[in-house]
This record gives structure tokens, C-alpha cells and sequence, in this order.
């Protein structure tokens, strides 16, 4: 009986360190993390420091307001890894960025965290029974692959936008007022300022989140977030441009994408800039085509 009470003491404490490391990590308060959870701040402190029980609800409520979700909280606060997952950091966000409709800087924050917290989750095992991460096991662009999947998976449970369950382009719906429709595709790379690439070049929002990938524990982080409405191919000023199929020499894969953008569309994403991490980032070489004009909330306003 002692020791199921000091196990079920052990995991209070777990997740109210848990909860805490993330909250600080967020440079949130305990008096806003417990008014976005919907409880009292009283209530939260006693939580974080092991002395009251948690409740499903409540741990869903403030794993939400975290910007995570339920699993990846609790692997967190059970892996014997000291740190936390990596978070992207509200300074970096560009607050006049626009969005696709009905998507806003917190939607887009809680997003990115869970997708970074979920690629640990599954890095923390691997390195467990294998002890190597998952990048380690797949190509590159294969790997990048994955991480739209899990981006994609995020924004559809923290932003209105949802999977488009046709299967087909775009990956992700928003039903906006009136009952109009608005698509969003979703890319990752290890490049930032990359372009887009696409199988369709179709019209419409699209978001090119880049990342930067920690080789020795598997980790990502985001570090320059870009979108942008462009125009599909065939018509006129099309920001993508047709460029068909190819073999990687290096590797001999098939390349799939048989579109990319054109300066104007790279202009388009690059003036798009939602979330630029200027600590890992340095945008004073890059170039944008000069037939877009800069547009006041551009990180190269005051750089070209």
C-alpha cells in the first residue's frame, strides 16, 4: 500500500515539474496558464508542486493551453531527458504577418510547439530501444516529409483549419463566414527562405515552415514560418513555374515535384515571413524579386 501511494505521489509531482518547465519555457505566468486552463491560479501552483490530484480534464485544459496535447505532456514528464521539448519563441513571431483567414500568431504557436513535442516523443523512444533518432533511419527529404504530416496534424487540432479528407489538394480547409472555402497546403524543409515546391502548382495559401534539425538527439526546431496566397500555374503572373521530374544524382531517388516557385512567388513567401528567428537566421543576403513591392510588415523592408 506504501509503495502504490508513493508511485501515485511520484506521478503528481512528474507532471506538476512538467507543467511548470513548460509554462516558463513560455514565459507564461501562473496566473495566465491558469485562467487560459480555466481553473485558479492557487489550484495550478498546488499542481505544479505535487500537492493536489489531476483530473483528465484539467491535465487536457492545461496541455492545450501549453500549445501540446495530453501524450506528449506526459512522456514529457516521465523521460528521464532534463530538458524540454524545444518551443519557438513569441519574439520572433512578425505580429502583422497576414494569415489565411481565421488563423492567428497563437493558432500558429500552438502548432509549431506540438509538432516539435511530438517529434521528440517519438525520438525519446527510438533513442531508448535503439539509440539512434528517427532522422537517422530516413533521407532528408523523406524526413521533411514527416514533419509536414505531424505540422499538418497540429494545425488541423489547434487552428480552424482542418484535413481535407478528399485526399487531394489542399491538405488542410477552413470554412470561413458565408460558407467560402479556404485551402491550405503545408511544406517543411531544413532550408529556410527555400521556395516552394509542389506536385500541382495550384492556386491558393500555402505555409513553407523551416526548420533547423539537431543531428545528435533528433530534435527539431522551427526558425523562419512563410506564407503566402499565390497564383496557380497557366495563369497570369503565375508565382509557380513548371520544372517536371529528375533523378538526384547523390542519391538516385526520383524527384516528385514538378512545380516550384518563381522569383515572384519566392518574393511572395520571403515577404510572408510569419516567424523569423533571427538568432539562427540572417536574411541580409537573401534576394526578392524587385517587381514585388515590399509590403510594410516584410522583414526586408528596411534590408533591400
Amino acid at each position: 500500500m506504501a509503495a502504490t501511494v508513493k508511485r501515485f505521489m511520484d506521478a503528481k509531482t512528474s507532471l506538476g515539474k512538467a507543467i511548470r518547465q513548460i509554462r516558463e519555457s513560455l514565459k507564461l505566468s501562473q496566473e495566465k496558464l491558469a485562467e487560459d486552463a480555466g481553473i485558479t491560479y492557487q489550484y495550478l501552483s498546488a499542481l505544479e508542486n505535487g500537492k493536489e490530484n489531476f483530473s483528465i480534464g484539467i491535465l487536457e485544459s492545461l496541455a492545450r493551453s501549453l500549445g501540446t496535447s495530453v501524450a506528449p505532456l506526459v512522456a514529457h514528464a516521465f523521460n528521464p531527458e532534463p530538458s524540454p521539448p524545444p518551443r519557438v519563441h513569441s519574439r520572433f513571431f512578425v505580429k502583422r504577418a497576414p494569415l489565411p483567414s481565421g488563423l492567428t500568431i497563437q493558432h500558429l504557436e500552438k502548432a509549431l510547439n506540438e509538432t516539435q513535442g511530438v517529434i521528440r516523443m517519438i525520438n525519446a523512444t527510438l533513442i531508448q530501444v535503439t539509440a539512434r533518432p528517427l532522422s537517422a533511419y530516413i533521407q532528408r527529404n523523406n524526413f521533411s516529409g514527416i514533419v509536414s504530416n505531424i505540422l499538418c496534424d497540429s494545425f488541423s487540432r489547434f487552428t480552424p483549419y482542418k484535413h481535407n479528407h478528399d485526399q487531394r489538394y489542399p491538405d488542410l480547409i477552413h470554412v470561413a463566414s458565408g460558407g467560402r472555402k479556404v485551402g491550405l497546403e503545408v511544406k517543411s524543409t531544413i532550408k529556410p527562405g527555400k521556395g516552394g515546391e509542389s506536385h500541382n502548382g495550384h492556386s491558393g495559401w500555402h505555409v513553407v515552415a523551416c526548420f533547423r534539425l539537431d543531428e545528435a538527439n533528433g530534435d527539431i526546431e522551427f526558425i523562419h514560418i512563410m506564407f503566402a496566397d499565390l497564383i496557380g500555374h497557366g495563369k497570369a503572373n503565375a508565382d509557380w513555374k513548371y520544372v517536371g521530374s529528375n533523378v538526384n544524382e547523390d542519391t538516385g531517388s526520383q524527384r516528385t515535384e514538378t512545380y516550384t516557385t518563381t522569383p515572384r512567388g519566392n518574393a511572395k513567401l520571403r515577404h510572408g515571413t510569419a516567424y523569423l528567428n533571427t538568432d539562427q537566421v540572417t536574411i541580409s543576403r537573401w534576394k526578392t524579386d524587385k517587381s514585388i513591392p515590399v509590403p510594410a510588415y516584410s522583414p526586408f523592408q528596411k534590408k533591400i
